[in-house]
């Protein structure tokens, strides 16, 4: 190839963004051969055609894969690259994640105090509220609390609840026992729903705090440790102290409402209250509500949801039943099961003009 067509090292590493020396260790590992070395002076030199093959290079060494990788990745076709790529993500993230696991539990150990037994808990059960409720959680920046599940212990119950600021989930359950301290903290959630799975297959769950997380204690099996997040936990009591009177109660079979939910063409959807009965309905009008078997009193009414809102608060409510208490179209409706009051989920409703 003409001189005139090819890079020297400086200048290929500043098209790259890759330094000279690391240029020459990639050409002598065999991931990155110049084009051409000068036999007299040992000059190295570039062509246009092996920069992407450089930079894909960079990008690949910034997330860290191993230089066998490198090279598989570089040698493969799109769809194997992919692969290759999706894999290795996966082992920096669960690495990543074992690791601050490990961090929580050596920081625990390090206060050298003893854990703070809260309450017993029976496996099954903890393991589906813990499912339900974290159906209300989100990844905000700046806000980790919002990814976390706040449990709070009295001497009567363990209450779960979870919040995106949208919704709000809350779960009451009775421990095996009467908890033996009252305790409060917002437990990573993340680390939870991993927990779950364990946990579940336990009779019984003994929850003991520490000084940066909770221990799941559970017998022939490995105990699981969760961290404690930062952030305060928003004012959830306030809020439903703050709620005010139910004017429309409807009655509606689960499955029935799910149904109308996901055959609902738009991204938000309506529901219309209206004497004793009750439609699923488009901001447009143009499309006919699908009517639901339904018991409905109070005041009649249209209220508007995101359907990414309205549909898990409906999904995870427990029994064949929900009832939904509405207080008007810009306030909180309240979603719960028609005969077991301890799963109970608000969920903010939009503007009507934001439907349209």
């Amino acid at each position: 190839m003409p001189k005139d067509d090819l890079m020297p090292i400086g200048v290929f590493a500043q098209r790259t963004g890759l330094t000279s020396s690391a240029l020459r260790f990639y050409a002598d590992s065999g991931l990155l051969p110049p084009a051409e070395v000068d036999p007299v002076s040992g000059y190295r030199y570039y062509s246009a055609d092996q920069v992407v093959r450089a930079t894909v290079l960079r990008r690949l060494r910034e997330i860290a894969m191993p230089l066998a990788g490198v090279g598989a990745v570089l040698d493969s076709g799109a769809d194997a690259a992919s692969r290759l790529l999706d894999e290795h993500v996966a082992r920096v993230v669960g690495n990543a994640v074992a690791a601050q696991q490990k961090a929580a539990v050596i920081k625990s150990a390090l206060g050298h105090a003893p854990g703070l037994p809260i309450a017993a808990l029976k496996g099954p059960v903890l393991a589906d509220a813990v499912e339900q409720v974290l159906t209300a959680t989100a990844h905000e920046p700046g806000l980790p609390e919002l990814a976390g599940l706040r449990i709070e212990a009295s001497h009567e119950a363990v209450t779960l609840t979870a919040t995106d600021r949208y919704r709000l989930s809350t779960r009451t359950l009775v421990p095996a026992g009467p908890p033996t301290q009252t305790w409060a903290g917002t437990v990573d959630g993340d680390e939870l729903r991993v927990a779950a799975a364990e946990i579940r297959r336990s009779p019984l769950v003994q929850v003991e705090a520490v000084s940066h997380g909770i221990w799941l204690r559970v017998a022939g099996r490995e105990d699981r440790h969760c961290r404690l997040l930062p952030g305060v936990f928003p004012d959830h009591r306030l809020m439903l102290a703050s709620l005010g009177e139910v004017t429309t109660r409807v009655t509606v079979p689960k499955d029935l409402l799910l149904r109308a939910l996901e055959e609902h063409p738009g991204e938000r959807i309506g529901l219309h209250v209206a004497g004793h009965g009750v439609k699923v309905v488009s901001a447009d009008d143009k499309r006919p509500g699908i009517p639901l078997s339904a018991t409905a009193t109070g005041q009649a009414l249209r209220i508007w949801f995101e359907l990414t809102t309205f549909y898990p608060a409906v999904s995870t409510a427990i029994g064949p039943d929900v009832m939904l208490d509405l207080r008007g179209h810009d306030q909180p409706v309240t979603i719960r099961s028609a005969d077991r009051g301890d799963l109970t989920t608000l969920a903010m409703p939009i503007k009507a003009d934001h439907a349209a």
